[in-house]
C-alpha cells in the first residue's frame, strides 16, 4: 500500500506542485491549507508523513506541531522560508524529523521524505545512524561507537545533513542551502573547509573513510574502511 503523505502549506500553488511530485513517486498525498485543518487531518490517524510549513493562517506551524505530538509520533518534516538556526532548533525541539528550507529542489523533497519515513517506521525519528556513527538530533551530539566526538555546532550540522542523505551525492550549492540557508551569499569553498573538518575529526582519527569527493559533483557519505 503507498504510503500516505499530508501537505500542509497555505500557498496552494506550492502544495499542489508537492503533491503532483509525490504521487509522480507513488505516495498518496493530501493537502490542508491552514492550520487548523492541518491539525485536524494530521490526528486522524491516516498519514504516515506530514510536511507542514511555519507560516500558516489560523495556527502557525510551530503551535500545530505543539498540539500534534501531545497526542501523535506521526513524521513531520518542516517547510519554512526562515533560515535561523534558532527556528529550526525550536522545530527539533518540539519534535520535528527534519526540516527544508525554500526554496528547495524537489529531488531533494523526495530524498528527504524517503530518509524520514525510514526513519519513523523504525521507531527512532531523532537518532541517525551510518555505519558505526550515531547521532541524535535534539540533543545535537554524535558519536563513533561509545566516543562523544568533539564537534563544533556547524560541523555538528553539516554532520547531520550528510547523514540524512547517506548514500546520496550532494552539491556544494544543496549542502550551502541545507546547512546554511537558501539566502546564504557566500563562497561555496566553505563546504570544502568544513569537509576536511570531519575527515580529520572522524574519519582519519578512526580510521574509515565515510566522507567521499564525486569529482564534478560533490560529496557521497557513506561507511568504507581504508
Amino acid at each position: 500500500m503507498a504510503e500516505k503523505i499530508l501537505i500542509i502549506e497555505d500557498e496552494i500553488h506550492i502544495a499542489r506542485m508537492i503533491r503532483l511530485e509525490l504521487e509522480r513517486e507513488g505516495y498518496t498525498c493530501a493537502c490542508a491549507y491552514d492550520g487548523e485543518e492541518g491539525l485536524a487531518a494530521a490526528l486522524s490517524g491516516e498519514y504516515d508523513l506530514a510536511l507542514l510549513d511555519v507560516m500558516l493562517p489560523k495556527m502557525d506551524g510551530f503551535a500545530l506541531l505543539k498540539a500534534l505530538r501531545e497526542r501523535s509520533e506521526m513524521g513531520v518534516i518542516m517547510l519554512t522560508a526562515r533560515g535561523e538556526i534558532d527556528d529550526r532548533v525550536q522545530g527539533l525541539e518540539l519534535g520535528a524529523d527534519d526540516y527544508l528550507i525554500k526554496p528547495f529542489s524537489m529531488r531533494e523533497l523526495t530524498a528527504r521524505v524517503r530518509t524520514a519515513l525510514r526513519h519513523t517506521a523504525g521507531g527512532e525519528e531523532h537518532i541517525l545512524r551510518c555505519g558505526k556513527l550515531r547521532l541524535d538530533r535534539l540533543q545535537g551530539r554524535a558519536w563513533f561507537e561509545e566516543e562523544e566526538l568533539n564537534l563544533a555546532h556547524k560541523e555538528w550540522e553539516v554532520l547531520a545533513y550528510f547523514m540524512t542523505h547517506a548514500g546520496e551525492v550532494c552539491s556544494r550549492e544543496e549542502l550551502l542551502r541545507g546547512v546554511w540557508g537558501y539566502d546564504y551569499m557566500g563562497d561555496t569553498n566553505l563546504i570544502d573547509v568544513y569537509i576536511r573538518y570531519l575527515r580529520s575529526k572522524i574519519d582519519q582519527r578512526f580510521g574509515v573513510q565515510y566522507l567521499h569527493t564525486v569529482r564534478g559533483l560533490g560529496y557521497t557519505f557513506g561507511e568504507r574502511h581504508e
